[in-house]
């Protein structure tokens, strides 16, 4: 049973229609279809491949938190389930736990931002940004209230 609707589907069709570039999504779950495998990993995994269904210039790769443990590190993937959104290069976009209701436009807009290679931000945005000379880390709590 797909987890997107019709409606839903042309939505992020058209949206897709915007992407000029590749963009991976590499998912990490554990113990696909196993008693191991995490509470939310196989929604999360049909929910992406679901999503990449729907552009040809969007691909998943799958990979096992476990056995996989070296690519997850590699990207900093350190809880489950896990979603990477990257381009020819990792951009530091993730989203941990099923990216769903009120998340699932961020999700879009990642893959829309990175497929486009063009920051939705205003000039003097960019310009600050531009300005730091070290590495920042920054997390995005998403919540509807």
């Amino acid at each position: 049973m797909s987890l997107l609707n019709v409606s839903v589907q042309k939505q992020v069709i058209q949206v897709f229609n915007q992407i000029k570039f590749p963009v991976r999504l590499l998912v990490f779950s554990q113990g696909e279809g196993g008693a191991l495998e995490c509470q939310m990993c196989q929604d999360t995994r049909q929910l992406i491949e679901e999503v990449a269904a729907l552009s040809d210039k969007v691909s998943v790769e799958v990979y096992d938190f476990v056995s996989d443990a070296t690519i997850a590190k590699q990207y900093g993937v350190d809880k489950i389930p896990a979603v990477v959104i990257a381009g020819e290069k990792d951009y530091g976009i993730r989203f941990y736990g099923i990216p769903s209701g009120y998340e699932f436009s961020s999700l879009i807009e990642g893959i829309l931002s990175i497929g486009r290679r063009e920051p939705k931000l205003n000039k003097k945005t960019v310009q600050e940004i531009q300005r730091l000379n070290r590495p920042v880390h920054i997390q995005v709590f998403v919540t509807p209230t």
